[in-house]
């Protein structure tokens, strides 16, 4: 594993100290790591290290509660949204050639999905892993700057894609105007989904049945924020990223709010004991101890 440059080690800093709710650990400081240019897409392994992108730089670090960050991988087809899987394989939106892979436990990358219906995917953007292995993500559109000038928007829709253990993979919500976070929940049966910009230019978070096929039934409304990417803790609450990490209970209740000093683009647990909220936000990452875990 490389090690991080010193400039990048030196930025590590408490940034602002938290009144407290019954989320947050007694006395818990905000920390900040610096020096990247697109974090994305935190992905905890099962020691609790966390795996994350800087897209722009085509690079992915690791993450550990007592060592801090080091290069994982340069050279990522552009990853952004991540989680592993039961096999222990990272896998990873890539945006470089429009795919669903996973990297292997040699860094070599693999891909998933590259197409639906004969056409390239828009760019995917966030995963969630079934506990079968089986996956979901959304497929919104940015034009990035490192595609080619001539590549366009071949999808009709912006969607949500099911690839099932046979590689098939399926359109599971076309009526999204901007689909971005994911994330299930543990017991295999609910699925949140954020739309950035909703018919009438709103955001907003839904939430699903997951069926055996892949299928989503049951579309009920969640939350009035979308959110870039989400996570779960023990007692249910969604952590969601919109200019800040709202948290909002089972019910759909916003209960608490955390501010960071850059509009946060994705959160998970991680450490050891999973009690770390780890937010990623642009140029940097912040972290902050919590009295809840989460559910990977």
């Amino acid at each position: 594993m490389k090690k991080l440059n010193l400039l990048l080690l030196l930025t590590v800093i408490s940034v602002l100290a938290y009144a407290q709710s019954d989320l947050i650990a007694p006395g818990a400081e905000l920390v900040r790591i610096t020096g990247f240019s697109s974090a994305e897409g935190p992905a905890v392994d099962k020691d609790g290290k966390i795996y994350f992108s800087d897209q722009n730089n085509d690079r992915i670090y690791i993450w550990e509660e007592d060592k801090g960050c080091t290069l994982w991988l340069e050279g990522t087809s552009r990853a952004n949204g991540m989680m592993f899987d039961k096999h222990g394989r990272l896998i990873a939106c890539t945006e470089l050639n429009n795919e669903l892979g996973y990297f292997d436990e040699n860094k070599e990358y693999h891909v998933i999905a590259s197409g639906y219906n004969g056409k390239l995917l828009n760019a995917p953007n966030d995963v969630w892993v079934t506990e079968n292995d089986e996956y979901y993500f959304t497929d919104p559109y940015w034009k990035r700057d490192f595609w080619p000038d001539e590549r366009t928007e071949e999808q009709d829709v912006k969607g949500v894609y099911f690839v099932n253990k046979q590689g098939e993979i399926k359109r599971v919500i076309d009526d999204f105007r901007v689909p971005n976070g994911i994330y299930g929940d543990p017991d295999g049966k609910t699925l949140f989904v954020a739309d950035m910009g909703d018919r009438q230019g709103g955001r907003q978070t839904w939430k699903y049945t997951m069926q055996p096929n892949g299928d989503l039934t049951d579309k009920t409304f969640y939350a009035p924020s979308g959110s870039d990417g989400m996570t779960m803790d023990n007692r249910g609450n969604i952590y969601l990223t919109s200019r800040r990490v709202l948290v909002y209970s089972p019910e759909g209740e916003l209960i608490h709010e955390i501010t960071v000093p850059e509009s946060p683009t994705n959160v998970t647990f991680g450490g050891k004991d999973r009690d770390v909220l780890f937010i990623t936000a642009w140029t940097s990452v912040y972290t902050l101890k919590m009295n809840v875990k989460g559910i990977l």
